[in-house]
């Protein structure tokens, strides 16, 4: 401690010590002019100019210090930039505003310099899985976000985001690429497994052989012939060196030489790999003439003889899709693999051609192929084809000449694609169902902008007319009309998830018995209507209103198959489930996450859903009913309601003991909810003071729902003072007006409604606004979240609007 305070006093006599000389002679000029003139005025006054000097240059001094101290302060992100170069994948920091403050070469490759995460061009699922992570990262320091998909809907990258910095004010976001399974990494495990040795025990020596001719895997057997050691891994030798022919072009192991049984080479392409179709590696056999010991022969010969049954059994072990056909072109065998990725029956007798297996507009270039690779130099190659399974999908076919099998022959491979294809179509499934239902959620916005209009204008026709004029009945009937195209607008909605829902925790059987009354009033006497439901049901979090509406929809659409389908008799049943955690990978959809989940499903027998169009009968406007019995809008509600609560549902159908299809079922996984119930509670100290009128700033761009909320509330008894967009509401506030309330539309040109509501509460921050929409209020509280924000619906009406202004005077929940 005492060292401490000591060095602590020693420091400023050691700033000092540079400027002790120039002092001492400036004190001494002083001294020596006084001597020399005798004069004190002109001493002082050369004194003084001495002083002014030294303080100017101490002033310079100091400056010249703090630019270089505040220089040395600010964070040198090039540095960052040089160490994010090294890092494997995409690397990017942003700030609190998601502003990118550096990225790596990698990232700008990939994304470019205009977007940062969590705002990158991806589909919208990712996007919502960005957002969440980043949330998370800000929340609880890092957050991950599985597979991530580009705007076509095709899994790209990987994110992880962790919070970092002195003020941990920033994230790094760290992006990898997805890669696809590779055929040969596979390969090369088990060449060094089970797979290599008994390979090796039947003669038959293996290995992985990369593009530029090097060794990637090796069987034991190979490393033991070609090197003497069965342990050694021979990666990264030259493949060509490990073998020698003779002046017969005969081919050995360069270690056993002439002593050693000549070998027959085999080269099996692989095809594209992850990385592309320049890297990909090949398998190489070196067969010993022991195990092909005959002729081929016919097709049927050969299978019945014993080394084509060994070789059947051995390349049937093979990961991949191979088979072999003689120099005419005929099948000799084909192992699983290669059936699957054809579309051959797994088990039985092999079409006689390879040609059989493709569309008939293939068949001349798949026989010469064949007959060009059997009679030629020992060779190989691939060549497009479709599979009469798979007429739309073309697929790589792998040709290669074998000799040394007793007569030519071609040995073809096939990858298996199936599952592949499967997914290709759900992406593009997926993919179509976004953009209809953005263009649903589009279209709805701006009809409801007409409708409120519409119903606008017909509730102040009414003010002036009463029951038993002319013109009252016909406005009844224009507003009727209206509220009919409101109902489809809001489908519209649920279909695009882009309406609003009030979700609370309910027992999903309560639900049901609510409905159950008028699901038997609407199916009649002919259909039988049961329920079933399972004990110790968890409570689910979902909006009543819009899962009785999918209760009745898929009620009535189990109806109309009934009478549809037969005599319209026949039995509907609704059931619950309780499917835990454990057992939701015993469904078989891979969709769905390891969750606890509450299953609602509706069976009918109603003949089933033709195969043909069981993918599309979630697609708005597609129905099977006759013209005018149907929108087509039933189940895509049913769809967007349960997409938008957060769960999946699924559509099969149910088959008899006698195989036969009697009926289509329904079913909906509902996640469950763990936490405490909500219970509404009333914000205290909420209410104000208010006896009626006010003053209200209307922002609205259409002109026509401006002028109707405009007339309502001064009906009302408000002073409006009506704006047509986000800048004119600004200025009328940012002017000196006084305003107790905002009525504001969200989506406007220019400045929207929460960017103006956040310009204006830094004004006045207390100032209520009440936001109208045709699209979700979730949407809303997620572009600005901020106290005493309400929200309605378009269309409204004028009494609709009234009363909401009415009840965010006195002070209301928002709603």
């Amino acid at each position: 401690m005492i060292g401490a305070i000591d060095a602590g006093e020693a420091e400023p006599t050691g700033r000092l010590q540079p400027f002790a000389l120039p002092v001492l002679a400036l004190v001494a000029s002083v001294l020596i002019v006084w001597l020399a003139s005798g004069e004190l005025v002109a001493t002082l006054a050369y004194a003084g100019g001495l002083v002014v000097l030294g303080a100017g240059g101490l002033a310079i001094a100091h400056r010249r210090s703090a630019a270089k101290s505040a220089e040395l302060a600010a964070p040198d992100w090039s540095v960052t930039v040089a160490a994010l170069e090294g890092a494997d994948g995409a690397v990017a920091i942003t700030d609190r505003a998601n502003r990118l403050v550096c990225a790596n070469a990698r990232y700008t490759d990939w994304f470019g310099t205009d977007a940062a995460p969590p705002a990158l061009p991806l589909d919208r699922a990712s996007l919502e899985l960005l957002g969440r992570t980043a949330r998370e990262a800000w929340r609880d320091g890092s957050g991950e976000t599985g597979a991530l998909a580009d705007a076509a809907g095709n899994p790209r990258w990987t994110a992880r985001a962790e919070r970092a910095g002195r003020g941990e004010d920033h994230l790094v976001w760290r992006i990898a690429a997805l890669a696809p399974a590779d055929a040969g990494a596979e390969l090369a495990s088990a060449l060094t497994g089970p797979l290599g040795a008994l390979l090796s025990r039947a003669g038959i020596e293996a290995a992985l052989v990369g593009p530029d001719g090097t060794i990637r895997s090796a069987a034991p057997g190979f490393a033991d012939r070609a090197a003497g050691d069965p342990a050694a891994t021979l990666a990264g030798q030259d493949f060509v060196t490990q073998l020698r022919t003779d002046e017969r072009e005969r081919i050995f192991f360069a270690r056993e030489g002439r002593r050693g049984a000549p070998q027959v080479l085999v080269h099996v392409p692989l095809g594209e790999t992850a990385t592309g179709a320049d890297e990909a590696p090949s398998l190489m056999l070196l067969i010993d003439p022991s195990v092909a010991v005959g002729a081929w022969g016919d097709g049927a010969a050969a299978a019945g003889s014993g080394a084509t049954a060994q070789l059947e059994s051995l390349l049937g072990a093979l990961p991949l899709g191979l088979a072999m056909a003689d120099r005419d072109g005929r099948f000799l065998f084909a192992n699983p693999p290669f059936r699957r990725a054809a579309g051959l029956p797994e088990e039985g007798r092999l079409p006689s051609y390879p040609s059989d297996m493709v569309v008939a507009e293939d068949k001349g270039a798949m026989v010469d192929a064949v007959r060009r690779y059997a009679r030629g130099v020992a060779s190989s190659g691939d060549m497009a084809i479709r599979l009469r399974a798979q007429p739309d999908e073309p697929v790589s076919l792998g040709l290669a000449g074998v000799r040394g099998l007793g007569e030519a022959a071609v040995l073809l491979s096939l990858v298996d694609t199936s599952e592949e294809t499967r997914l290709k179509r759900q992406v593009a499934q997926a993919t179509k169902m976004q953009a209809v239902g953005q263009l649903a959620g589009g279209v709805a916005h701006d009809f409801n902008n007409v409708l409120t209009a519409i119903i606008g204008y017909c509730d102040l026709m009414l003010l002036r007319h009463t029951p038993g004029d002319s013109d009252y009945d016909d406005i009844q009937q224009i507003l009727a009309n209206s509220n009919r195209a409101a109902a489809l607008t809001r489908q519209l909605l649920a279909f695009s998830r882009q309406q609003t829902l009030r979700p609370q925790v309910v027992q999903v059987p309560d639900i049901v018995s609510e409905t159950t009354i008028l699901i038997k009033r609407l199916l009649g006497e002919k259909i039988t209507f049961r329920t079933h439901h399972d004990r110790d049901l968890v409570p689910v979090r979902a909006d009543p209103q819009q899962l009785e509406q999918v209760i009745m929809n898929l009620a009535v659409n189990a109806r109309d198959a009934i009478q549809a389908h037969g005599s319209g008799s026949g039995r509907i049943a609704l059931a619950t489930r309780r499917i835990p955690a454990a057992d939701v990978h015993r469904l078989g959809a891979a969709i769905m996450p390891e969750a606890d989940y509450t299953a609602l499903i509706v069976q009918d027998t109603g003949g089933g859903i033709p195969p043909e169009i069981i993918g599309k009968i979630f697609e708005p406007f597609f129905t099977t009913k006759e013209l005018g019995k149907g929108t087509g809008l039933g189940l895509s509600t049913v769809y967007g309601i349960v997409k938008q609560s957060g769960g999946y549902i699924f559509a099969d159908n149910v088959t008899g003991a006698d195989g036969r299809v009697e009926g289509a079922r329904f079913t909906i996984y509902l996640p469950v909810h763990h936490g405490a119930v909500e219970r509404p509670v009333a914000a205290p100290g909420n209410e104000r003071r208010w006896s009626g009128g006010g003053r209200v700033l209307l922002v609205e761009d259409e002109d026509m729902v401006r002028a109707v909320a405009e007339r309502a509330l001064a009906r009302a008894g408000f002073a409006v003072t009506a704006c047509a967009d986000g800048e004119q509401g600004l200025a009328a506030v940012a002017n000196g007006g006084e305003f107790d309330l905002v009525v504001s539309d969200v989506v406007m040109p220019g400045m929207d409604g929460p960017a103006m509501a956040r310009a204006i509460r830094r004004l006045h921050p207390d100032l209520p606004f009440l936001f109208m929409s045709g699209y979700a209020e979730d949407q809303l509280r997620q572009s600005i979240d901020a106290a005493d924000v309400h929200f309605i619906a378009k269309p409204f009406s004028v009494q609709q609007i009234s009363e909401k202004v009415a009840s965010v005077m006195r002070g209301g929940n928002p709603g």
